[in-house]
């Protein structure tokens, strides 16, 4: 028999490589910003055509290349950052790896121009598949500027995979968002299909915050500045009526770079606590600068996942710093704390490299605000929590209640039941029946055969649902236009977005025209919406939709009916007058599915009145 194993020829290797670092457009705008600061651009512009899939192009007033190492740029793994092993753990700038320029030829025709100043000429270069077509000299501008056009135009199969126009388009701002606001000191533009997104001068960091999020953020933001012997924190947060409902605008950067930490966003939002109510967000932008020995960078692809040596002196810190800050500009009130002996004895504390450093970071300000009872960094559950997905399986009883024909070992599968019509008679509100609100969440109301509990919340989030389902489907919503039209600024990300949605808001209710480049008009409000006529509502689902549930795969359009849902739906905690009850019952009876929420959750339980008298053994 013959060898089975043989080595991949370069180009399917190549692609095969860039599937991890080329995900998307997205993927390629990020490492063509970062090589474009590293080049030490001070003037970054951002082009892109067809949310990236037809274009994207960097052009900077870096240093340029010699011709030699603009042909050696598109070689895997080769760098100018990386010399030895000891260079990963001391890594300051935004690309090392030497792999993005390689993995962008790989899936994408290839243009680059480049010229150093003291250069007669520049290089041109033209790849296609990892293949060089053409290299010469040619006049440019110092600097560099790379197109990457048509993208996967060699793997079909990838470039069914990307999403709409609008999420791609979205991504891109994502990048260049994050990239703009680490270094505030270097222009930038995005320019997107021939129209100008930002145009962001250089300056510091609240003015490229307000650059990026509106004039109206400039009142909200509050300073954090922490020097400390093993790390340094900086940044903004949001005054607490800055808030939102959704995560929003919050970053973390650590020595410049982009990252994302449920575990230091937990940190924030424990500075927060008792500030903001539940379920809203508050606005961050902070950065951390350590020591590079002290992270790894290099545990994801994307670098956006970075693991800290000790990540509990971080967390307490971050913590700490958001407090003060807070404390300090009279938004909470400042507390002192003695010394916590405890912090020190963390294992990125209890060994500085000298006497004189162990000394020094003893006595830093920060050190000096912990107490056993203000442990920030302590954040290990009280009990044991192993089982705490049994807590979310329905009861058995419960479960058969719920189905008024089944019982015990009959009891359908969840998959089953979603498929099932239940009997409109278990949703049947007798005139002469007064229904009852419970804890302010749940209807309840008497029947023959027993009672039943609605979910406020879910059940006319359902009802919602399928109103705005019908009105996609050719049934209109009826507007209440406005005595006087709201004037809506939103920010360039939101702004492309919110004209992307224009024609379903229309159909649903909410009519808005364009009034500018940024800007919008608000004419008018679904009839039976309370309130939204201020613009408010506009830009809160926005957010939702903004949000959604990632793990979720939706339509645009399903998308923007389920945000709309659960924004405008009844909550949990409201009260409710029984003619407001008895309205959310029958509208729930006449639902195609009125047994399920819009998430697959009960909207209601039928418990019969033999299962009540077996709860007390009867």
């Amino acid at each position: 028999m013959s060898d089975l194993i043989q080595l991949l020829p370069d180009n399917i290797a190549n692609q095969i490589a860039a599937g991890e670092v080329i995900q998307r457009p997205a993927s390629a705008v990020k490492e063509l910003l970062e090589n474009a600061v590293d080049a030490g651009a001070t003037h970054v512009r951002l082009i892109v055509n067809d949310a990236g899939k037809s274009l994207v192009q960097v052009i900077d007033n870096g240093k340029g290349m010699s011709p030699t190492d603009a042909r050696m740029s598109f070689e895997r793994h080769a760098t100018s950052k990386i010399r030895s092993i000891d260079d990963l753990f001391s890594i300051r700038t935004m690309g090392f790896r030497g792999e993005a320029l390689a993995s962008i030829a790989a899936v994408a025709q290839v243009e680059l121009r480049t010229r150093r100043a003291d250069d007669t000429l520049g290089t041109f270069i033209e790849i296609e598949n990892s293949r060089v077509r053409r290299q010469e000299a040619c006049a440019a501008a110092p600097g560099t500027s790379i197109a990457m056009k048509n993208l996967f135009f060699n793997v079909p199969a990838r470039r069914n995979f990307l999403k709409s126009n609008a999420a791609e388009m979205k991504q891109i701002v994502d990048e260049f968002i994050h990239v703009s606001l680490a270094f505030p000191d270097i222009a930038f533009e995005l320019n997107a299909n021939g129209q100008e997104i930002f145009m962001l001068q250089k300056g510091n960091l609240k003015q490229r915050i307000v650059q990026l999020f509106g004039n109206g953020h400039a009142a909200k933001l509050v300073p954090v500045g922490e020097h400390t012997d093993y790390l340094d924190i900086k940044g903004f947060v949001g005054k607490p009526e800055a808030a939102r409902k959704s995560r929003g605008d919050q970053y973390f950067f650590v020595n410049g770079r982009f990252i994302r930490s449920a575990y230091l966003n937990h940190a924030v939002m424990s500075a927060f606590q008792g500030l903001i109510p539940e379920q809203t967000f508050p606005l961050y932008v902070l950065f951390i600068d350590l020591d590079p020995a002290q992270i790894d960078i290099n545990v994801h692809p994307t670098k956006q996942e970075i693991k800290f040596e000790d990540e509990k002196v971080v967390y307490a810190f971050v913590q700490s710093a958001v407090r003060h800050a807070l404390a300090q500009f009279s938004v909470t009130p400042s507390l002192d704390f003695e010394l916590d002996p405890g912090i020190q004895q963390l294992g990125a504390v209890s060994r500085p490299t000298s006497e004189e450093d162990r000394t020094s970071a003893g006595n830093g300000r920060l050190f000096q605000t912990f107490t056993q009872k203000h442990e920030a960094w302590k954040v290990e559950p009280s009990g044991n929590l192993s089982g705490w997905k049994d807590f979310y399986r329905p009861l058995p009883a419960a479960e058969a209640a719920f189905h008024p024909e089944t019982s015990g070992a009959d009891a359908p599968s969840a998959q089953a039941y979603s498929q099932a019509t239940p009997a409109p008679a278990a949703l049947r509100l007798p005139d002469e029946i007064t229904p009852m609100q419970v804890q302010r969440s749940y209807i309840v109301f008497d029947t023959p055969e027993g009672m039943v509990v609605v979910h406020q919340q879910l059940a006319h989030e359902r009802v919602i649902y399928e109103r705005l389902t019908a009105a996609l489907d050719g049934k209109p919503l009826p507007v209440q236009r406005l005595l006087f039209p709201v004037s809506i600024t939103l920010p360039p990300a939101d702004a492309a977005l919110m004209q992307e949605l224009i024609p379903e808001l229309r159909v649903l209710g909410y009519l808005v025209e364009a009034g500018g480049q940024d800007s919008f008009l608000l004419q008018g409000t679904p009839s039976d919406l309370k309130g939204g006529g201020d613009g408010a509502e506009i830009e809160n689902l926005l957010e939702s939709y903004k949000h959604f549930n990632p793990s979720l795969t939706c339509s645009r359009r399903e998308k923007l009916v389920r945000s709309m849902a659960a924004r405008q739906c009844i909550k949990a905690g409201s009260h409710l007058a029984a003619e407001e009850m008895r309205r959310i019952v029958e509208e729930l009876a006449t639902c195609r599915q009125p047994t399920l929420s819009v998430g697959g959750l009960p909207t209601y339980v039928n418990w019969r009145s033999d299962r009540l008298d077996a709860m007390f053994f009867r």
